[in-house]
């Protein structure tokens, strides 16, 4: 297992992330996402520990928060030293049917992190997420909850998911600003199906040093290998009752087609050949993995192993590309003017 910086820190985390969204089970869509008993649970755990995966992502909502309890109970059960690992959760979904059951108020987010503190009966969350874009709450106020946060002891580093570019860069100018916390991570979608990350968030992200936490990495489960063009729906799978992360299918097809015969040159999967790409790609810091079932798990965890070749690279680059997207496509066209006349000086200085 490989490591790398938590955004802009000392603290390392493994490449590879164990998601306990599937821990135990809850209403709605995560009813149909969770199911892994404590059992199943404790051995997941171990196994990702065995391998050397350090890094377990949780939330406040997964299972009406029984993840959290699930998976603090599998430190304790197991005998893992909490100093050992990196316990990621997050808060800002609602939680309840009160009014301010939701969201990065200071009020919510106070009561939210004695609560998950409580759950995963621990004294501290390495990394808090602010799990949602809340258009009511300034982005200052949510910063001081979690600078006082961080003060306390409550929490050791914070992060965001599931915000805008534009929105991420503010909240680091009112850091930097107002010396408080700044956001180390952002927790987004990402997948070969789906890239759009790569237009303004990537850049963002590279350029502020913080790092990203990948979530589906399958899309939902659809690069998983069970589906293709011709097998749109496969029984007992989380797509055929939630259709979720939104996906262009037909895209997602071709990048299938592309996919399936790289796994078997490798003797592997294409999911496993979907989560090495991404391992690749140099903003990602650890990508999360789930299960609901420990093969699953240990089929998913062997993307760590491989190694995909330049042109298995330039292959599933091309089949997943994003289409050209204004500005992008016109600033790219504008960099040929600005650097030829660069690159023109340098070859002749190395003449």
């Amino acid at each position: 297992m490989q490591y790398q910086q938590l955004g802009n820190t000392g603290l390392l985390v493994s490449r590879l992330a164990l998601g306990a969204m599937t821990f135990s089970s809850g209403q709605g869509i995560h009813k149909i996402v969770g199911s892994v008993g404590q059992d199943e649970a404790d051995q997941m755990v171990r196994k990702s520990v065995d391998i050397g995966i350090n890094l377990f992502d949780t939330a406040d909502v997964y299972g009406d928060g029984e993840s959290e309890i699930t998976l603090g109970r599998s430190f304790r059960n197991l005998g893992i030293a909490r100093k050992d690992v990196v316990v990621a959760s997050k808060a800002g979904m609602r939680v309840g049917q009160g009014r301010n059951d939701i969201g990065a108020s200071r009020g919510h987010i106070m009561d939210a992190v004695d609560a998950s503190l409580k759950r995963l009966q621990t004294d501290y969350i390495d990394l808090y997420q602010i799990h949602l874009d809340d258009a009511l709450t300034p982005v200052e106020e949510t910063l001081r909850a979690l600078d006082d946060l961080v003060k306390q002891g409550k929490v050791r580093y914070i992060g965001v998911s599931n915000w805008h570019a534009w929105k991420i860069a503010d909240a680091l100018g009112i850091s930097n600003q107002k010396n408080l916390a700044r956001f180390e991570t952002l927790q987004a979608y990402y997948s070969l199906a789906g890239r759009d990350l790569e237009r303004e968030l990537a850049p963002m992200l590279e350029a502020k040093k913080m790092g990203l936490l990948v979530w589906s990495p399958l899309a939902g489960g659809l690069l998983s290998g069970r589906y293709d063009r011709r097998n749109r729906q496969a029984e007992d799978s989380r797509r055929s009752a939630f259709d979720f992360p939104i996906v262009d299918k037909e895209r997602a097809w071709n990048i299938i087609d592309v996919l399936k015969p790289i796994a078997e040159a490798h003797g592997s999967s294409p999911a496993s050949i979907a989560l090495a790409w991404l391992l690749t790609r140099p903003v990602v810091t650890s990508v999360l993995v789930g299960a609901k079932r420990l093969e699953q798990l240990e089929a998913n965890v062997a993307a760590a192993d491989l190694e995909l070749t330049a042109e298995e690279i330039r292959l599933l680059d091309e089949a997943s590309a994003l289409p050209p997207e204004y500005p992008g496509w016109m600033v790219d066209y504008q960099k040929i003017g600005r650097l030829e006349p660069t690159e023109n000086r340098l070859e002749a200085h190395r003449r």
